[in-house]
């Protein structure tokens, strides 16, 4: 069916079940970013395919939101669907709780399904329909009745993450948490988050592509702890050791059941942004419910000691591929075709050489002059461009170990490149400096320092419409919170041991993108009469493309700190290199 077919039988749906307006959102039963095959019902039922966004239906109108990072793509994919591109965060531009709560009429009903979008919101939607007394139906899939030939639930096999890599059992991390419930006075902490599940129960799994995760969700009281997955899923080892730190485990869907057994006298822990909708029905009215970011969120965000040394080796082995991605596309650009996709697969052939590698953390963007200007662009067959000798490419990729998770952006310059191009990059190169040099108070959070990344954009006018750093899972999910990087406020202080992107960028659209992104370590720095300082410490190890860049552009501490960093890039990665190669890095990691 067309995009066009597919909208009219969800009307005719929503009038038979008396549905006036019915929401789509991106996500699972778990309010994940990135989902398995079988939640894609706003990509099926939108022709949109990237991974944030929503869908609103009704008789009058069929809208879809989405953020800065896809609107380019969005416009291009909309096209001839007679869906409306709501841009987020533009100016005039309603969100769709604001939409439908203008819009709705009095006594009218809004529809969805409440396994798959968050409680707050819903809770937010009723709170601020209260005036017009709208009905709320969360139990009806109408996308998954019309998808024919669904895909089905995953069932990939979980597999335990030893302490050597995690630094910190089962056990321990359950021990933390109850103590969290007993300074809360909260009697049972509900957790559907999946990287939260992977990470206390030290399992990982391929339930969404290139996230290691499971499905699943996660009971902990002060004396219990139940994991709700399908059993087919553990093998006798993982079983064993499951049983080894007194894990009961229930049906995956078992879970619904038992939030309405819950007696009344007890509190209850979850967090409301991730808690889906159809859960939080399931409890009785009378239970308190307080409202609060998973205790395990925060203690994944902070790595410990062991994770440190693991990452550390792991960006080097991660920097190796991507260092001799770079020699050859330097020096096989005109010998070769290459494209935006084959460069892909070489790229990936570079990480499959490495130890302890396991898949991509993301798929890879991989995008030649204007396609780079789609910050999330994937390309295809249909959009797969010939690289030649000129202009600049961006490739933004990662890589999932036993001992980590990466993501770098490395935009390469091709050849002959105008003063504009190589201005822009060098703009972004200061943001990213600037950023990773900078010695900050403790207390200060990712919004305080956004501005360093963005300032030598903004004197000329630019910007870019997204965040300019998140966190990153330990073998788990690529954007991890709750710290980050950001316009937009964040509470959430940089503690010590938290990893954090570092990416600025430029993107015009039908001309060029350019991003620029390390990994960065938060730590402590030295401590006066004025408090603790803190500072970062660069992890990611792959030489920043020379040849781009406009030396007069740079303060003297930027290019110091390029020197210094480019240095240890060569100490770091030249053993793992050829002759020929060795002699190339030193080259691009030269002093300037």
């Amino acid at each position: 069916m067309e995009v066009a077919e597919k909208i009219v039988k969800l009307k005719k749906l929503m009038k038979e079940r008396g549905i006036d307006y019915y929401i789509i959102p991106s996500s699972d039963y778990h309010q994940s970013e990135y989902v398995g095959e079988y939640f894609k019902g706003r990509e099926w039922i939108s022709g949109f395919t990237g991974s944030a966004g929503t869908v609103v239906v009704s008789e009058k109108e069929v809208g879809l939101w989405t953020d800065g990072r896809y609107f380019i793509q969005a416009e291009k994919q909309l096209v001839g669907s007679g869906i409306k591109l709501f841009k987020m965060g533009e100016e005039g531009v309603p969100t769709f709780i604001e939409y439908i709560v203008k819009n709705i009429g009095k006594e009218e009903t809004l529809g969805f399904d409440g396994k798959v979008i968050a409680t707050r919101t819903i809770l937010d939607l009723e709170k601020q329909c209260k005036e017009k007394n709208i009905k709320i139906v969360g139990e009806f899939d109408l996308v998954g009745e019309l998808w024919e030939n669904r895909p089905t639930l995953p069932e990939s096999q979980a597999f335990i993450l030893g302490e050597k890599y995690s630094g910190e059992g089962t056990e321990s991390k359950l021990n933390r948490i109850r103590e969290s419930l007993e300074k809360e006075n909260c009697d049972i902490n509900i957790i559907t988050s999946l990287d939260d599940i992977a990470w206390i129960f030290n399992i990982r799994g391929n339930d969404v592509k290139n996230n290691p995760v499971n499905l699943a969700y996660a009971a902990i009281t002060l004396d219990k702890v139940v994991l709700y997955i399908n059993e087919k899923k553990l093998n006798s080892e993982v079983e064993r050791y499951l049983y080894k730190n007194k894990v009961e485990v229930r049906d995956y869907f078992e879970i619904y059941e038992d939030m309405q057994r819950i007696s009344n006298s007890n509190v209850i822990m979850m967090d409301l942004n991730k808690v889906n909708y159809s859960i939080y029905r399931n409890l009785n009215s009378e239970i308190k419910v307080l409202d609060k970011a998973n205790p395990s969120t925060l203690m994944k965000a902070c790595k410990n000691k062991i994770e440190l040394e693991n990452l550390r080796e792991c960006h080097i082995r991660d920097g190796v591929a991507v260092t001799k991605f770079m020699y050859w596309l330097k020096n096989s650009l005109g010998r070769e075709e290459i494209t935006e996709i084959s460069a892909s697969e070489k790229l990936e052939s570079f990480r499959k050489a490495q130890d302890l590698y396991i898949e991509p953390s993301f798929d890879t963007i991989a995008a030649y002059e204007a396609n780079a200007a789609m910050m999330h662009y994937k390309a295809t067959n249909i959009s797969d461009k010939k690289l030649e000798a000129k202009n600049m490419f961006l490739v933004d990729s990662g890589g999932q170990y036993f001992d980590g998770t990466t993501d770098i952006t490395r935009t390469f310059v091709l050849g002959e490149c105008s003063e504009e191009l190589k201005r822009h990059f060098t703009l972004v190169l200061k943001g990213m400096i600037n950023l990773s040099k900078v010695k900050f108070l403790y207390g200060v959070t990712g919004t305080n320092l956004d501005v360093l990344a963005r300032q030598a954009l903004w004197n000329i006018g630019l910007d870019y419409k997204c965040g300019t750093g998140h966190g990153v899972g330990f073998l788990l999910n690529v954007h991890e919170g709750p710290q980050g990087i950001r316009v937009q406020y964040n509470p959430q202080v940089l503690e010590e041991g938290m990893n954090v992107t570092n990416e600025p960028g430029v993107y015009i659209e039908g001309s060029h993108g350019i991003r620029l992104e390390n990994e960065l370590i938060v730590q402590k720095d030295e401590k006066t009469q004025f408090g603790q300082f803190m500072k970062f410490e660069t992890m990611t190890y792959v030489p920043l493309d020379l040849d781009g860049v406009k030396k007069e552009l740079l303060s003297f501490e930027e290019i110091e700190f390029l020197n210094n960093y480019h240095k240890i890039v060569y100490d770091k990665i030249s053993p793992y290199l050829t002759l020929e190669e060795k002699e190339w890095l030193k080259k691009y990691t030269r002093n300037i």
